[in-house]
Formats: C-alpha cells, sequence, structure tokens
C-alpha cells in the first residue's frame, strides 16, 4: 500500500520535473518580443586614421510573437518595433557614439560618403538625444521573420567614457496604434580589444630591426597608430605595395583591408568579389594563413593554435571574452570548433569537397550534438570537438540525426523553430545562454522573458496553458508544467508505454536520467500526499526519483 501510494503520490513530480516548475516567472504578457545579436562580439577599430578592417557596424534582431497554444509571429502590419539605450544594472547606459571614435572623420575617405556623428553606414543610427529611439525594420526577404536594425554605429564607450563592451538596448513592440505590447533589454556587444601590439610594437618581434629587411619601423608614441603603421610598413615589404603613407592625421589616407582583400562581412549588398579583390585572397584566409604559417626566413609560426589565447591576439579578448557563451563555460576554445588558423584559411579542401569559405563553412550544433540518449554517436552527451581531429581541414561534423541540427543547409544564427529565430531562444552565436561572464549582461534577456538565465525552456514564456501532451517542441521538448503529464488519458503514466523511445531518448535507456532530463531551475513540486517535494537547478530527473523503474514495474 505504502508502495502504491508513492507511485501515486510522488508521480506528480516526475510529471512535472520532465517539464519544468510550477512557476517560472515568466512575463505576464500577451505579446513577448525576443531580441538577440547577429554575433556574440561585433569588433571596430581603436583608431580609423591609419588602418581600418571593420566600422562600427552592429546588428539587433527581434521578433514578437503572440501568445497562444498555437503562438504566432507578428509581422510589420501588426506591429512596430523600436530600440533606445537603457541603463544596465551598473548604471551604464550608451545613447551616442559622439567623441567616442574618429571614425565620422575619415569615413568620406574609406567609403566614399559623408555621414553626421551617429548615422551608420546603412543609416540605422545611435538613439541620441537629437535622434531619439529608432526603427527596426521587418525583413522576411529569407523567411527570416524577424525585425532587424543593420549596422548600429554604436562603440564600447558609454555615456561617461567608461569602456563597457555590453551595452544594453531596450527592444519595445507596439502596435501600428502606437499601444506598447512589451519591452526587452538585450546587449549590442561591441569591443575595440585587440593585441597587435604583442608582436607588431616597435621592437617586438614582427617590427624588429631587419625584420624582412626593414630597419625603420614606426615611432609613433601613440601606440595603437605604432603597431598600425609597423603592419603597413610590414605589408609594404612583404607584398611589395605602398601602403603607409607617413602624413600625420588626420591628412593621411587610412588603408582599408576591404579595397583589396574581399570579405563575405562587410559586402553588404552581397555582390562578390571586384575586379580588384579577385586578384587576391579574401580577408579571412589571407589574415590566418599569414599568422598560422611559419614563414620560411625563421621556420617559427607567428601564432602557434594554443587556445583561446591564440584568437586573442587579434579578436576580442582576454577582458572582453567574446567567447563567453555555455560552450565556454563547459571549458570549450575556440579550436574545439573552428580548427586551428590553417583550417580557418582553408589551407586544405574541405572533407566533402571544396575549400572553406569564410563566414559560410562554419561549425554547425550538430558537429557535437550529434543525437540524443538512444540515438547518435554521442548519445545525448556532446562530442568536445566538431569534427574529425585527422582531418587538416577541420570539416564540420554532420549529425545523422536532425534532433539538434539547424535548417537545411543553414548556419545556426539563420535557423529557426517553427519561424522563431534558435538564437531567439538560446541567445547569439559564441554568446549563448546562460554565459560565463557576470558583467556581459547577456543573460538579462533570459530572465526578463522566463524568470532565470538559460536557454529559453519555460512553455509558458510563448504559450497560453495549459496545454495538451505533446512532443512538438524544440528538439521534441515535451510541454512544461503541464497538469495534463499527471493524470488524464495522456498522462506521462499511459504515454510512457506507447513513446518509450522518446522518453528514453532524454532520460536514458535505463531511464535514470541523463544531462538531457535536467531541470533547467530551483524547482517546487506538490505531490499528492501534500508534502512538497524539492529538486536543485541541474538534478537529472529519472523515473527512480518517485517510484520504481518502468523498465522494471510501473
Amino acid at each position: 500500500m505504502k508502495t502504491a501510494r508513492l507511485k501515486m503520490g510522488v508521480c506528480v513530480i516526475l510529471g512535472l520535473c520532465l517539464l519544468g516548475a510550477t512557476a517560472s516567472g515568466a512575463m505576464a504578457v500577451s505579446y513577448p518580443v525576443f531580441a538577440f545579436n547577429d554575433l556574440g562580439m561585433h569588433c571596430m577599430e581603436p583608431d580609423y586614421s591609419t588602418l581600418v578592417i571593420l566600422p562600427p557596424f552592429n546588428v539587433v534582431h527581434a521578433q514578437v510573437l503572440s501568445k497562444g497554444a498555437k503562438p504566432t509571429l507578428l509581422d510589420n502590419s501588426k506591429a512596430k518595433v523600436i530600440y533606445s539605450a537603457i541603463a544596465d544594472p551598473t548604471g551604464s547606459i550608451n545613447t551616442t557614439s559622439k567623441g567616442k571614435t574618429n571614425f565620422w572623420q575619415y569615413v568620406a575617405k574609406l567609403f566614399g560618403v559623408s555621414l553626421p556623428v551617429d548615422v551608420g553606414l546603412l543609416g540605422a543610427k545611435m538613439p541620441n538625444a537629437t535622434f531619439g529611439p529608432q526603427p527596426l525594420t521587418f525583413d522576411n526577404s529569407t523567411n527570416n521573420h524577424w525585425f532587424t536594425a543593420a549596422g548600429i554605429p554604436i562603440t564600447p564607450w558609454d555615456d561617461n567614457h567608461k569602456f563597457n563592451p555590453y551595452p544594453l538596448m531596450n527592444i519595445q513592440a507596439f502596435t501600428p496604434g502606437g499601444t506598447l505590447l512589451s519591452s526587452l533589454s538585450t546587449v549590442l556587444p561591441i569591443s575595440t580589444e585587440q593585441h597587435c601590439e604583442v608582436c607588431h610594437a616597435t621592437g617586438m618581434d614582427a617590427a624588429s630591426p631587419g625584420f624582412h629587411g626593414v630597419q625603420n619601423w614606426s615611432q609613433n608614441p601613440n601606440k595603437v597608430l605604432q603597431y598600425k603603421e609597423n603592419i603597413l610598413i610590414l605589408h609594404d615589404a612583404l607584398i611589395g605595395t605602398r601602403l603607409y603613407d607617413a602624413t600625420p592625421p588626420p591628412n593621411r589616407k587610412p588603408a582599408f583591408c576591404f579595397t583589396c582583400h574581399y570579405s563575405y562581412a562587410l559586402d553588404v549588398a552581397k555582390t562578390g568579389p571586384n575586379s580588384t579583390q579577385l586578384g587576391n585572397q579574401f580577408l579571412s584566409p589571407a589574415m590566418h594563413r599569414h599568422h598560422g604559417k611559419a614563414p620560411a626566413i625563421n621556420n617559427i609560426i607567428p601564432i602557434p593554435d594554443d587556445g583561446a589565447s591564440t584568437c586573442y591576439y587579434c579578436h576580442p579578448g582576454k577582458n572582453t571574452k567574446c567567447l563567453r557563451g555555455v560552450m565556454a563555460g563547459a571549458g570549450l576554445v575556440c579550436q574545439d570548433c573552428h580548427g586551428g588558423l590553417l583550417a580557418v584559411a582553408g589551407a586544405t579542401p574541405l572533407a566533402n569537397d571544396g575549400f572553406r569559405r569564410p563566414w559560410i563553412d562554419l561549425p554547425k550544433c550538430q558537429s557535437c550534438h550529434t543525437g540524443d540518449a538512444i540515438t547518435g554517436m554521442s548519445l545525448g552527451v556532446p562530442k568536445r570537438i566538431a569534427y574529425n581531429l585527422n582531418d587538416p581541414a577541420a570539416t564540420p561534423r554532420v549529425a545523422a540525426t536532425s534532433r539538434f541540427a539547424e535548417g537545411y543547409k543553414k548556419l545556426y544564427r539563420f535557423s529557426n523553430h517553427h519561424g522563431m529565430a534558435c538564437a531567439a531562444c538560446h541567445g547569439s552565436p559564441h554568446g549563448e545562454w546562460p554565459t560565463v561572464n557576470p558583467q556581459d549582461n547577456d543573460s538579462l534577456a533570459a530572465t526578463q522573458l522566463q524568470g532565470h538565465a538559460g536557454p529559453i525552456i519555460e512553455c509558458n514564456t510563448c504559450h497560453t496553458m495549459p496545454l495538451a501532451t505533446s512532443l512538438k517542441g524544440p528538439h521534441g521538448l515535451h510541454n512544461v508544467n503541464s497538469a495534463a503529464w499527471v493524470a488524464g488519458a495522456t498522462s506521462h503514466k499511459t504515454f510512457y508505454p506507447a513513446q518509450k523511445a522518446q522518453c528514453q531518448a532524454c532520460h536514458g535507456a535505463d531511464l535514470q536520467g541523463t544531462r538531457l532530463s535536467r531541470v533547467a531551475a530551483d524547482r517546487k513540486f506538490a505531490s499528492m500526499m501534500g508534502n512538497p517535494v524539492f529538486l536543485k537547478a541541474k538534478a537529472v530527473v529519472s523515473c527512480s526519483q518517485c517510484h520504481q523503474s518502468p523498465l522494471t514495474k510501473f
């Protein structure tokens, strides 16, 4: 009798633990807005007078959802979306880029256009006191079904000129008539952190007397200008160009790498390389190949593959923490997904033919998340390397199962679930929730949406409750916090015998739980015996927590 009561009473726990929290803390709104960046970190130059790779250019996407048993996404006929600056928990706010960069002083020389301060290359503006809140434009050209603002010229200095690479924007959704539907705080990550001076400052390895025949390196007291001038001097010595302009700023003409080296990231019109660029290496292969291959002069690799520190010579950075998502928290480094510098450069062909195309042939979620607890190469435990270690091209692995796969021939940042962007629920690439840096402001959006950090898992964030029992959620997830799993014709007691494999996919072949059946936050459940039951966040849910395993006796 005691066993029977236990089975009946605490099966409530299993029914809800499988599904989530009894109270998620999700926003009590009917039209939640989701907002996310296209990258975990954007880069810009600390100075535009000498050598330029990237302009200030940030991108934010947003989706507006109408809650329901079957939620629907709103387009521009039913919603308008704007962004404005908002203070983060430390009080830091970023409304303007005025006085924080010399980009607008050189924009005509670089891009042939004249722009007012705070206006970006595509017309997006900083939401300053003059311009005010700015619109996002609805974009359904590639079935993204999101609102977007591309080219926001934000810098990593707030209005008090304090360095903050994680500035916040308030994304607000309104009806066409102007009634506020909801809002969300999201990060526009941006950094100038570069460490080219480690090699290119005068006197260092790549700017030492006699290096590649150069005796006279820059003596500029400005350390940023010094290493930029040295890079141009070295480029001229190696390639025979005449890029270095000894004319002091602001009269010198800055060298723009894209002029000669095509980059998909900078080709906003996607017209492909022009006649000048066709004769040269694309920018990404040129940069990665040069720094990853030992030159004949001394047979020393300029930047050896040594974890994230390798990439942080050029990418931001040990302070900015460009890589700060959940994979960083698991101890993964850049090379685990991308391979080494020569692999990124496409020095050898991919295993599936052709050479790696920058910004296109990228690692995929499915390259490590190959399946679930009973199907796939890793049986529920993600691989830690996204490719075969014997493959010098680091060809991304393609999973045989689609449970954690991106859309067909799509990257993660362009993939969706029934129209809902993957990044809307998981966070931006390299900044997937939960992030590891407490100062990065990334997790604020997830917490506002569902009451806790981490990927969006609480069903009442998007759905009206209760929901009928189902396995139609993302990745085959069942619905969260539904009493229907406890009692009724489709409770988990009757569901399991007919859907054994689906249950074992997350709870394991032995139903003792796996990492796929962990609860996302601290949970409190009420049993039929009247005693509350508690589970801590990340606890693995198994059948034996509540009753005998159905593999022996239900």
